[in-house]
């Protein structure tokens, strides 16, 4: 089989990794399209310490279970459904659950990949391949609509312009709220403003104490220091951002103006597709590149690029 292998000399393209061998409730997905993200590409630089297939967005077709033949798309963290964590409604912590690509599972990023059956969602016939690939990090931008309150009027900053920011900022503009992303890229910020999406270039722009919702996807270590600089008194900053890298910053701010700091992860797949059928997000102009699978290792370079936004990988063609 095909796979990307985070190996410990790095990353590899195989063709002779084994096929993957299905557990207890579990289903077998022929890989179609497969997307590199931001965590991707921290895995490669130490994150977690990862070994194995990469890879956690992606689309596919079911190869046996009550979705064989349907395109599916899949949560990406595989609990265990039993312990207290899970009983108590909070499966994605579920203290022994495996993450797609990212702890102690294989991913996506070759031919075939095996998943926990309940974590699969049939793909809508509105939606196109590519466009279904972005139901995971989509699916985590409506995440913050879950874990944070905020009123339609309120002003929200989303720092980074980057794929995940693009995803964030087209979820909260649809509440009614005045959101403005910073970013360091004219051409990605230009994006945005097609969609009707303010936009500051983050060199251009001095932090004021304007915002009451703040959410970093800067992927960078800056990112929580700048956000502090953005929020009023008693703000609310939400992180996206994952990191190899540690952070070395005074928290006194986050006392000082009690900030409320929420760390926000994987969300509802159901409103993700909801989204991308009846055409409420765009995504589209997000897809930089698509490259075949035995291109993975140029794809990642591309995807590492100022330039990049979404580089998927055509594991089908």
């Amino acid at each position: 089989m095909r796979a990307v292998v985070l190996e410990k000399s790095g990353l590899v393209f195989r063709t002779d990794y084994p096929e993957p061998t299905l557990c207890e409730g579990e289903v077998l997905v022929r890989v179609l399209r497969a997307g590199i993200c931001e965590t991707d590409l921290q895995l490669i630089r130490g994150y977690l310490g990862f070994r194995g297939v990469l890879g956690h967005e992606f689309v596919g077709v079911a190869e046996t279970g009550r979705w064989k033949g349907r395109r599916v798309v899949c949560e990406i963290n595989c609990s265990c459904h039993r312990c207290s964590t899970c009983q108590s409604g909070l499966p994605n912590h579920c203290p022994n659950r495996t993450v797609l690509g990212i702890v102690n599972r294989d991913g996506c990023f070759a031919d075939l990949v095996a998943v926990p059956e309940r974590n699969l969602h049939a793909v809508p016939e509105e939606v196109s391949t590519d466009e279904a690939v972005f139901a995971e990090p989509l699916a985590a931008a409506f995440e913050i609509l879950a874990q944070v309150s905020f009123h339609p009027k309120d002003r929200v900053v989303v720092l980074g312009d980057g794929r995940l920011g693009h995803l964030c900022a087209q979820v909260l503009k649809q509440t009614g709220a005045d959101v403005l992303v910073v970013g360091k890229h004219a051409e990605k910020l230009k994006l945005l403003e097609q969609e009707a999406i303010a936009t500051g270039l983050a060199d251009q722009l001095s932090p004021s104490r304007v915002a009451d919702l703040v959410v970093d996807c800067t992927g960078s270590p800056s990112g929580l220091e700048q956000g502090l600089k953005w929020l009023k008194p008693r703000g609310t900053l939400v992180l996206k951002t994952t990191l190899a890298a540690s952070h070395t910053l005074s928290l006194a701010p986050v006392v000082i103006d009690e900030i409320t700091i929420v760390g926000s992860r994987c969300g509802p797949f159901r409103p993700a597709l909801d989204a991308l059928a009846e055409k409420r997000v765009n995504v589209r102009p997000l897809i930089s590149a698509v490259l075949p699978l035995e291109q993975a290792l140029e794809a990642f370079q591309h995807a590492q690029s100022s330039t990049a936004l979404k580089v998927l990988l055509a594991v089908d063609e």
